[in-house]
């Protein structure tokens, strides 16, 4: 008897491997499944300037990224001594405004390597619904203003295409190499309402289709499928019932292996996985006989994985352990 619906996702035409060069920007899906590529030693940089979950915010910082232009100091808002910036998450800040124009600065010079030289960009795309100060630019976090100062609306589609089209059409131009995966957040916005959030992952949904269909270079990748179709349960949600649990971040972690991974780069990243997992063992004793036969044969494995990546940080922490048990 089969429990849920699974369905079959093709493999990627522009897969990934070590030797690819990736940039990970938007909603909290960017972060999970970039984190985990990380762990397992992929050129990746994620989430440069925070949770974004807007697409034209996304398109906002692309271009910004690009056109290597001053960052407009008057975006930048105060909040308890702190400094941020409206076309940016609270994760970035500054003790002052030069400060927060440095730290700026340098994560576009982050993404703007990426983008010049990378082989895969992936965006992934949490609402339609979009803040805007009054009579003036959108934004991509409020970071606590008063709700008056800004107005909030469900962006059309079209505006939401032309927007990104542009900077795609820039990107393919600058860099003919450069894989665009897009995805939809599994995440809920139940706050914006149960009926509005399911009207703007619709929109983003068509939204990525119809960049697919008009770049080669676009591919997608169906996460919000997956959280509402296969893991079709609340068991699958942490307790706000807002965000994937760790179970379903594996599963869909799984299906992006199967979607993006050649079977020799799956080998490497189980083999990776495996070496992690021994890195996290607690022995019982570590000062045992066997815990050190242990240490040494873990040590002898990452001392071969480190001539393809670099565990130069695992090793010592291994030698430092076999010093003193």
């Amino acid at each position: 008897m089969h429990w849920f619906t699974e369905f079959e996702i093709s493999p990627s035409p522009l897969p990934i491997s070590h030797q690819s060069k990736i940039l990970s920007m938007g909603s909290c899906f960017a972060q999970s499944m970039g984190t985990k590529m990380e762990a397992h030693k992929f050129d990746i940089s994620i989430y440069p300037f925070g949770t974004i979950f807007h697409p034209m915010t996304l398109a906002d910082l692309l271009k910004m990224a690009l056109e290597s232009g001053p960052i407009d100091e008057n975006l930048i808002v105060e909040r308890e001594g702190i400094y941020f910036h409206y076309s940016a998450h609270s994760d970035l800040f500054g003790i002052s405004k030069e400060d927060l124009l440095q730290k700026f600065n340098k994560k576009l010079e982050i993404a703007r390597e990426s983008l010049l030289e990378g082989s895969h960009l992936i965006l992934t795309f949490g609402t339609a619904w979009i803040y805007e100060l009054k009579n003036s630019s959108r934004v991509a976090n409020c970071h606590k203003k008063p709700q008056k100062i800004f107005q909030k609306r469900l962006t059309e589609l079209e505006e939401m295409k032309v927007s990104l089209k542009e900077v795609f059409k820039e990107l393919t131009n600058i860099n003919p190499d450069l894989n665009i995966i897009l995805t939809v957040s599994p995440v809920r916005h139940i706050k914006d309402g149960i009926p509005e959030n399911q009207l703007s992952k619709s929109l983003l949904r068509v939204l990525c289709h119809q960049l697919e269909k008009e770049f080669d270079s676009v591919t997608y990748f169906p996460s919000y499928e997956i959280m509402m179709d296969e893991l079709r349960d609340y068991r699958f949600y942490k307790e706000d019932r807002i965000h994937p649990t760790e179970e379903a971040e594996n599963y869909i972690w799984e299906k992006w292996m199967k979607t993006y991974f050649s079977s020799e780069t799956q080998q490497k990243v189980n083999e990776i996985a495996k070496v992690m997992r021994e890195l996290a063992h607690r022995p019982l004793n570590p000062h045992s006989v066997s815990h050190r036969k242990f240490l040494q044969n873990l040590l002898g494995k990452l001392e071969r994985l480190n001539s393809e990546f670099d565990f130069s940080i695992e090793i010592e922490s291994v030698k430092s352990q076999l010093k003193t048990s």
